[in-house]
């Protein structure tokens, strides 16, 4: 199960990083979030895959019974899936805003807006 969890990271991170080289910023913000899911997966399978009870101290007992899920690792990937959210709802807004002041989402086609005339700083005036 390991070895499908590390080449299915392996392909994601793969795709994540190509899609961020590309030239359009859509693509960008699709690379951030496949490399969002390769992460969350990485925690995952560090941890180790454990099909186990939940980690419950039963009565009279110090520590759970062997084997059990521990509940780091979903902490942890919980919270990196709600700071993904985050950072692709701002990335998209971005987006939005320099799509509506450069007309394309071309990275290479977006030049600042000092260059384009379109906005100019008070001390030009």
């Amino acid at each position: 199960m390991e070895v499908i969890l590390a080449i299915v990271i392996g392909a994601l991170y793969a795709a994540g990083l190509y899609m961020m080289m590309r030239r359009s910023f859509v693509k960008l913000v699709i690379g951030l979030s496949l490399l969002g899911y390769a992460s969350s997966l990485l925690i995952f399978t560090v941890n180790g895959v454990t099909r186990g009870q939940p980690p419950l101290v039963q009565e009279g007992m110090t520590q759970p019974v062997e084997p059990f899920a521990d509940p780091l690792p979903q902490a942890l990937i919980l919270t990196a899936i709600v700071i993904g959210f985050g950072v692709q709802a701002f990335a998209l807004v971005l987006f939005k805003r320099t799509y509506q002041s450069a007309n394309t989402d071309d990275l290479d086609g977006i030049k600042s807006t000092e260059e384009s005339g379109k906005v100019r700083s008070p001390e030009m005036t």
